[in-house]
């Protein structure tokens, strides 16, 4: 029978005890953040296997990337082997402490969220031991917003993008850096961020009209002016545009207000891997 002896027994150990159980490391959990340059946030790694990829979730304003770690995307992404990563939006000199650095008119942020997201990416890639793999950037409201941000600014972050009740913020960018693959979820009813935007202070900071977002996108994807399909199926309403010079649009309409119609988590997850087939 095969006995672990002395330095043979640590090296068996420090294999076992790997990156795959980051948390138990004392990192990453609900009740104790990673740190990296400029915040921190949370991770939950697949159990015993390597992560396939990693899906991010941005908190809308005023949360906090804890919040989201039992959520319905968490445990869909686990489920599936991916780790899970939730940053905390932190902006302690502002008017909102807890929020992202969204372009909308004169606000000023005091940290740059690009670099931030980046550095987070980087460290959970250490964390999962991955060297490459697919990423799946999602974010709420005001994190839905940060997503078009990411997708518009800095294109090759993420393999897809999946923004939920949160567009750009006026004005507008003029144009964006590549095109993306994209998954933009609203409801219908939402009064927070209506489809059509809002403002705020008199006009000196406006939410951006969604449908205005989408038109920069197609423009930047060199899609067509329609979508090449349209559907009904049950209370989503779905529109695709495919057939672009690159990447891929789609939009879906719920009849809710603000927050994730059922099933959303399992949908974008089912449509983050099929992005990941075509692109194969």
């Amino acid at each position: 029978m095969f006995r672990c002896l002395g330095a043979i027994c640590a090296g068996f150990a420090a294999l076992f005890l790997s990156r795959y159980d980051a948390q138990a490391q004392g990192c990453g959990s609900a009740e104790r953040a990673c740190m990296v340059k400029g915040g921190s946030y949370h991770l939950t790694l697949p159990d015993n296997t390597k992560p396939k990829g990693i899906v991010i979730y941005l908190h809308g304003g005023g949360a906090t990337g804890k919040s989201l770690m039992n959520s319905d995307l968490a445990t869909e992404a686990l489920r599936r082997a991916y780790m899970f990563v939730a940053p905390n939006g932190e902006h302690p000199e502002n008017r909102w402490t807890k929020d992202w650095s969204v372009h909308a008119g004169n606000m000023q942020f005091e940290r740059d969220d690009i670099a931030f997201l980046n550095a987070v990416l980087a460290d959970a890639r250490d964390h999962g031991q991955m060297t490459d793999g697919p990423v799946l950037l999602a974010g709420f409201s005001r994190g839905g917003s940060m997503v078009w941000n990411m997708a518009c600014d800095n294109p090759d972050f993420a393999t897809t993008y999946a923004p939920l009740a949160g567009a750009f913020w006026n004005p507008l960018p003029e144009r964006c850096e590549g095109p993306v693959t994209l998954f933009h979820t609203h409801g219908w009813t939402d009064r927070t961020v209506p489809l059509e935007g809002r403002s705020f202070f008199d006009g000196a900071v406006v939410q951006g009209d969604v449908w205005a977002s989408l038109g920069l996108l197609r423009q930047t994807n060199g899609c067509h002016s329609l979508p090449d399909s349209s559907s009904f199926v049950g209370d989503f309403w779905l529109r695709h545009w495919g057939d672009c010079d690159a990447g891929q649009i789609d939009l879906l309409l719920h009849k809710g207000g603000h927050g994730a119609p059922d099933g959303w988590a399992a949908l974008i997850m089912d449509w983050f891997e099929e992005a990941q087939l075509r692109n194969n």
